[in-house]
């Protein structure tokens, strides 16, 4: 026997792999930023207030330099979930790193950071009063905030932390309001928080409520407009910055009671200018993962706004509407805003609609389940790894008749393999009478020949929809299952997974009659090949789904298979 073929081809595939390994070592993973020390806005940045008010109250506020002094360092504000910056120009949300989410499994201690002052990217969540008295319409820029310390920590059984930023103008006290709450439950375990249960997560945790306290102590009655927007420049999503990154929609989204959710690309505001008015509603910008939106009162009507700035920024946000204040009178006015991970049953009890930003596709109706049984089973469990395997079996139990009819017809077609063989020597290289003769012996002996591909038609639509809920939910982020597979919604290091996947279809392929035609015959030996390298980078978890699916398939196909060619040799 000659083994020089097999030891090339051996050969071949050991170089291959080690090339790929290395590939993937020295390009897989983005490096960490380096930080920069910044203090307020970056330099050039513009206010960018809208200017989108009700026509009587755009009247320019005067200009009051009483809190020139005021320090221009930045306010740190720390919680157990978030660890934040805000720049005392204006009180804007600057930098938000999440805490309880790494941006790499290696560097524990380096949160990723969803708002950034131009680090890597700039990521913005403003807010502010502008109309006729508003401090943010002052024509010498946004107010400068005062705040009674540089840093705020949530400290040890403390549930809710309030930072005030204080500004005085024209006889008019404001102080613009932050509260924190605490994110993980005093009850959870630390497995719990390790593995990141919603059940462990308050389903505020990621929610900043900003109050504006209106103290007016002047002559003259106080009007405004509260606006609060997200700036964003137009770099890339930071969760899919690898080089076999995947590509998940990155761009602005709203909401609205007659439309919960929409998509508005950048390419969609580089054309037009959304301009809205609306009832409640929310406004937001999405990610891979993670989502951050401002969600004003429900009960009020407010305009909202897409834009490009002059530095070529994208703009999504709102102005509600003119409010007033009278003269020796207080006010009050706020919103919210979300800044943390796509979590679905946090998102919908916030507002109508946010919960949709798990965008699963057009499969989302086939998704939906899917996730939701999969969460149950997790709940049980508690590792999505074996959760997946569960799901996989549960799966092919729902389409076990319909994979039972495609394989007995697969493995008649093999019993009768020896007879096609002695038709194709009968006839020659007559193909008329070759495929008729074929047909016939078809329809007598109950064969479909296209039974083999109804297994793979009919999981296609829950292998797209399990590929979504696998790319989208944040669930699956940094999840292990065990040994080398630290992160299900990764690809697999060492590619073990997918070249045990190429070997199961192999395997799967052995046990199908061959195709009588030689050329489909060799296009179907070099499937697994071509799978296997389409899998090297497909989600961990994905492809042991598809692992799972096929050693189901291929014990019940073997069974079928001996089951029918030991009643033919009965007969």
């Amino acid at each position: 026997m000659d083994i020089k073929r097999p030891l090339l081809i051996a050969a071949l595939a050991i170089v291959s792999y080690t090339l790929v390994f290395q590939w993937n070592k020295d390009y897989g993973q983005a490096d960490l930023p380096t930080a920069k020390t910044q203090t307020s806005v970056l330099p050039g940045d513009t206010p960018n207030v809208p200017t989108d008010v009700p026509a009587d109250a755009k009247a320019a506020a005067p200009v009051d330099n009483s809190t020139a002094q005021a320090s221009t360092a930045l306010i740190k504000v720390r919680t157990d979930v978030l660890d934040l910056a805000i720049d005392p120009r204006g009180g804007d949300i600057v930098q938000l790193g999440l805490v309880q989410y790494p941006r790499r499994q290696d560097h524990p201690d380096v949160p990723f950071m969803l708002f950034d002052n131009g680090n890597e990217r700039l990521y913005l969540a403003q807010s502010g009063l502008t109309g006729a008295n508003g401090p943010d319409a002052n024509s010498a820029g946004r107010p400068l905030y005062t705040s009674a310390q540089s840093s705020y920590v949530l400290a040890d059984g403390q549930q809710q932390l309030v930072v005030d930023l204080k500004y005085q103008a024209n006889g008019v006290d404001y102080t613009k309001r932050f509260t924190f709450h605490r994110g993980l439950k005093v009850d959870c375990s630390d497995a719990e928080k390790a593995q990141k249960k919603i059940t462990c997560i308050n389903p505020n945790a990621y929610q900043i409520q900003v109050s504006y306290l209106i103290d007016n102590q002047s002559a003259n009655a106080w009007n405004g407009v509260l606006y609060a927007q997200l700036k964003r420049d137009k770099s890339g999503d930071p969760s899919a910055t690898t080089a076999t990154g995947v590509s998940t929609y990155l761009g602005a989204a709203v909401g609205t009671p007659a439309e919960p959710y929409r998509k508005v690309s950048m390419s969609d505001m580089d054309k037009n200018r959304l301009q809205e008015a609306v009832q409640g509603g929310w406004v937001g910008w999405l990610q891979h993962y993670f989502v951050t939106a401002w969600v004003p009162n429900k009960d009020e009507q407010h305009q909202i706004t897409t834009r490009k700035d002059a530095q070529g920024n994208y703009i999504v946000g709102f102005t509600g509407p003119q409010f007033s204040v009278p003269a020796g009178g207080k006010g009050e006015t706020s919103l919210t805003l979300y800044a943390g991970p796509k979590i679905q049953e946090h998102l919908k009890t916030l507002s109508h609609g946010l919960e949709l930003t798990v965008d699963y596709g057009f499969l989302w109706f086939i998704a939906q389940p899917i996730f939701w049984l999969l969460q149950h089973i997790h709940s049980i469990l508690g590792n999505w790894g074996w959760s997946i395997i569960v799901l996989t079996i549960i799966i092919k139990l729902l389409f076990f008749p319909l994979s039972a009819a495609s394989y007995r017809s697969m493995a008649r077609m093999r019993a009768v393999g020896p007879r096609l063989q002695a038709l194709k020597e009968q006839h020659g290289d007559d193909r008329q009478k070759m495929s008729q003769a074929m047909m016939e012996l078809y329809r007598k002996e109950k064969i479909n020949p296209l039974g083999g591909c109804l297994p793979i038609v009919v999981q296609m639509p829950v292998f797209l929809a399990l590929y979504w809920v696998l790319l989208e939910s944040v669930e699956m982020r940094q999840s292990p299952w065990m040994f080398w597979i630290t992160d299900l919604s990764a690809k697999d290091p060492f590619f073990i997974l997918p070249i045990i996947m190429g070997a199961t279809m192999l395997v799967q392929q052995m046990l199908n009659p061959a195709p009588p035609d030689p050329m489909q015959a060799k296009v179907m030996k070099m499937m697994p090949i071509v799978f296997t390298f389409f899998f090297l980078w497909f989600p961990a978890g994905l492809v042991l789904y598809w692992i799972v699916n096929n050693c189901l398939s291929i014990l019940q196909q073997w069974y079928i298979t001996r089951k029918i060619e030991a009643a033919s040799k009965k007969a």
